[in-house]
């Protein structure tokens, strides 16, 4: 549990957590929720609902990345999601936002209207994503992932899944921290799901706390995904319990950030592990 606080917006979080970061998607074709909040008005009503059940961030989305998915041009994802975070700016919503993206254009635009850190699916390699970032000071959640999400489940292929995620989201912190990103406000996220099998991101998962060694906070997005239905058989719609008990195992394993779209839920589950996680540490400190 080796980090700093860190500053997101107008609230400091401590660690060692959990927090839990609430999935908006304003896309026609994501893969659980894609379609759902398009309108305006239905996006920031969901915002608040996500506020309400107890997130501590949103993250907002304008562009699918689930395996296959067709990329869409900056000027899309900007006119998808720069107006609901000006939206949300100006009625003054309480949450930290994160924009998540891996367009240099996008980021720079969203951080102007309002939000505040940069969760990216590629790992900050746009060296010009990293000077947007560098340059606003704000966090950013560097994911693991190979290719992109057109080919990425082709390269799923690893001799030590846990062990090649940890060495190449090292490689991609010390990367970033180069090109001017301070080490201090970066974020990982080992990418469940992304470049991986289901078995691979159970094994990911089962093995998070080898992460830690990295020194940064965990951010792990376990939600709805089909890595659960490699174990459960569960369409995308039932995967609620699936979900919960990986938040459970993420935030045992020392993860700081949950993202999910069930907020409330997964909220109560990630408090539950993370009482488990602290009398198990006092039990081996006493």
């Amino acid at each position: 549990m080796s980090w700093e606080p860190i500053r997101i917006g107008g609230r400091t979080f401590d660690p060692p957590g959990p927090y839990v970061v609430g999935v908006l998607n304003v896309t026609p074709d994501s893969f659980s929720d894609g379609g759902r909040f398009l309108d305006l008005e239905e996006a920031a009503a969901q915002a608040l609902r996500l506020a309400a059940e107890g997130a501590d961030i949103l993250d907002v989305g304008g562009e699918s990345t689930r395996p296959g998915a067709s990329p869409v041009s900056a000027e899309e994802e900007i006119a998808r999601v720069v107006p609901l975070l000006e939206r949300l700016a100006g009625t003054g919503f309480p949450l930290p936002i994160s924009i998540d993206t891996s367009k240099p254009e996008v980021a720079a635009r969203a951080l102007a209207a309002g939000a505040d850190m940069v969760n990216d699916v590629r790992g900050l390699a746009d060296a010009a994503l990293c000077r947007v970032v560098a340059d606003a000071g704000v966090p950013v959640v560097l994911m693991h992932m190979r290719g992109t999400p057109q080919d990425m489940q082709g390269r799923a292929r690893y001799r030590d899944v846990a062990g090649e995620v940890r060495h190449e989201l090292g490689e991609a912190m010390e990367r970033a921290c180069r090109l001017g990103v301070a080490r201090e406000r970066i974020v990982l996220d080992p990418g469940l799901g992304f470049a991986k099998t289901g078995a691979q991101s159970l094994e990911v998962l089962s093995r998070l706390g080898e992460l830690l060694a990295l020194g940064r906070p965990l951010y792990v997005g376990p939600s709805r995904k089909s890595f659960l239905a490699a174990a459960t058989g569960a369409p995308v719609e039932e995967r609620l319990p699936g979900t919960l008990a990986a938040v459970s195992a993420a935030v045992l394993s020392g993860a700081a950030f949950v993202r999910v779209h069930d907020v409330a839920p997964a909220r109560q589950a990630a408090r539950v592990a993370a009482a488990l996680r602290e009398a198990g540490g006092s039990a081996r400190a006493g």
